[in-house]
């Protein structure tokens, strides 16, 4: 019964996208609960391998929108969408969630649950293994862990106070990640041991403090001292190794402990967006940009509406000098985020080497380096390579920058005739580890001090990149590897479905049938797909339009409809009676039957 598939679309067709759940609670200011609630299960599903799950970012863009379905799974690239709501009332909470289809918008699964808030992480596992297993019974085999979600805290209110947190930080400004500590701060006195509140702290005092939105010093100090704790309690989150790889990475410039690190968080989740954007950025900073480009469009596979990714991509392209493209990527992450700086920077740069005089002026009117992106304008278009003493002495004179995004002054000096002087602003800079000059081998307005010997004996570390090695999944190490064994397992499910006629229950399911062959779900699964080339309910749908076949015409059915039929058969779908008969047989039901009554 193998039916001919085209592979790689069997396989690419697991993907899904978790929309913000509702917020369906009297309280409006409940919604902190909605997002969280959302938030665990895509991040429970993103620990499934070969489940393509769409990042927060991307799924999110969409909140409080009324889109199409199909359009979303167009714009997403992926075949299902789970949307849902969320009611919560004192210590109950409600929860719907359904299952969509995007190629035809139709329901394919749904369920109500209502629980105690105790049981909250309880609740987040079921539904996300019921959601897994939907996926896997309709696109093909997965392997699936018995649990995607841990308790992270024995207190039900640390845990609504660290959702509360955790809304108010992903608005990334200095106010919401203030109020953000407030917060973890709350969840930590009901929970000394939540490990998640610690490393929760720990981001948001590293970005205010990278931000210069509060003492850069007290920052990074309280955002260690948050760290220190969180590692003591809990080291297998992948918060702990990026955490310590970000201070490898941007602080410390110790590339090759950076890629080790970061290496070991992607084990830990591969689809940890943070960690593979950073892994794209070390390899920029090391001159690695093809392995770059493929790492961050692996990010834009996951989180396609992603404007820091979108302005990666841009920043790859910048580096090797292919403007052009630079600032189509830079555009294209600008849409999706006015208010992202580094994006509007690298656009600035662009067209300074572009030389587009115009859409330059607009661009930068009105901001606060106006005086200094326009003199880099003219210094690299213009003719005059001149840097008064007037102007340097005035730039003494200033207080030192403490927090810069772009070091307009070093390269204004390195495009000057000042190039000794933008020597020692850059060996003082690279001396402090500055994160805004970490590219700075590759960076265009730098190209023009490569010729100094200074330069040639910069003290700069250095990284290898290793070679790829090919890594076995869970999936792989629980698979039925012995063909033999295969073949004679296969036999047993045959016979047992040609005794006992299973699929004439209409509420069969994976983890069911199991039960019954006494085959692990993560087995079964990977049986029926390596045997027929069929997802489980490709599988049990064959056997049913075949019961159909054989009493469509006995008389003892006459008083029926086909769509009766079909019930008594096993489908208890109209829509996936008719559209798999479709598929199969190549005509409706009814035509077949006309069909089959004149021979």
């Amino acid at each position: 019964m193998k039916t001919e598939i085209n592979q790689n679309h069997f396989y690419t067709d697991k993907s899904i996208a978790v929309l913000p759940f509702i917020n369906m609670s009297a309280d409006e200011e409940n919604e902190y609960f909605s997002d969280g609630i959302t938030e665990e299960i895509i991040n429970a599903l993103t620990k499934i391998q070969g489940l393509k799950v769409i990042a927060r970012t991307s799924s999110f863009a969409f909140k409080g929108k009324h889109e199409d379905i199909r359009k979303i799974g167009n714009l997403l690239g992926v075949t299902s969408v789970l949307e849902g709501s969320v009611r919560k009332a004192k210590n109950r909470v409600r929860i719907t969630a359904q299952l969509i289809n995007t190629d035809d918008g139709t329901h394919f699964w749904s369920k109500n649950f209502d629980r105690e808030l105790e049981d909250i992480f309880s609740l987040q596992d079921e539904i996300s293994l019921l959601i897994a297993n939907q996926i896997r019974e309709n696109f093909g085999h997965l392997y699936i862990e018995d649990h995607l979600v841990k308790q992270s805290t024995s207190s039900s209110k640390a845990y609504e106070l660290f959702l509360k947190a955790r809304f108010h930080q992903l608005k990334w400004t200095p106010e919401s990640l203030k109020r953000a500590v407030e917060f973890y701060d709350e969840a930590i006195k009901y929970d000394p041991q939540f490990a998640r509140a610690y490393y929760g702290n720990l981001q948001c005092y590293g970005l205010l403090g990278a931000w210069a939105f509060m003492n850069t010093e007290e920052a990074f100090k309280k955002a260690m001292d948050y760290f220190r704790i969180g590692q003591d309690l809990d080291k297998e989150l992948p918060e702990y190794t990026h955490s310590i790889m970000g201070q490898r990475f941007w602080g410390e410039w110790k590339f090759q402990e950076a890629f080790d690190l970061n290496t070991k968080t992607l084990e830990i989740n591969s689809s940890y967006t943070d960690a593979i954007e950073a892994m794209a950025e070390l390899y920029i900073a090391t001159g690695y940009f093809k392995r770059a480009e493929s790492c961050i469009k692996d990010a834009l596979e996951i989180d396609p509406l992603s404007a820091n990714h979108h302005y990666t991509l841009a920043n790859i392209n910048y580096m090797q000098k292919a403007y052009d493209v630079a600032l189509v990527h830079v555009e294209k992450s600008l849409s999706l985020n006015p208010d992202l700086l580094l994006a509007g920077e690298l656009k600035m740069m662009c067209l300074i080497w572009l030389n587009q005089r115009e859409e330059f002026d607009r661009f930068v009117a009105n901001r606060e380096e106006t005086k200094l992106q326009s003199l880099l304008f003219n210094i690299i278009n213009g003719s005059t390579k001149t840097v008064s003493d007037g102007l340097i002495e005035e730039w003494t004179r200033s207080s030192e920058e403490k927090s810069i995004l772009v070091p307009y002054k070093l390269f204004i000096l390195a495009n000057s005739d000042r190039k000794m002087q933008a020597m020692k602003m850059l060996e003082t800079y690279i001396d402090q580890k500055r994160g805004q000059i970490i590219n700075f081998r590759f960076e265009p307005f730098l190209e023009r001090l490569h010729g100094l010997e200074e330069f040639k004996n910069l003290d700069v570390p250095i990284f290898t990149l290793p070679e790829e090695k090919e890594t076995k999944t869970p999936a792989q190490s629980e698979n039925i590897s012995n063909g033999s064994e295969m073949e004679v397992q296969f036999k047993k499910l045959l016979h047992y479905i040609k005794t006992e006629k299973p699929y004439l229950n209409s509420q069969l399911n994976l983890n069911s049938l199991s039960g019954k062959v006494n085959l692990h779900p993560n087995k079964l699964s990977f049986l029926i797909n390596e045997k027929t080339g069929n997802n489980f309910n490709e599988f049990i749908n064959h056997y049913r339009l075949n019961y159909f076949k054989s009493i469509v015409n006995n008389p003892e059915f006459a008083h029926m409809t086909l769509l009766g039929i079909a019930y008594e058969s096993g489908f208890n779908s109209k829509t996936v009676f008719n559209a798999f008969f479709k598929k199969t047989e190549g005509v409706s039901p009814s035509i077949w039957k006309k069909q089959m009554n004149k021979k």
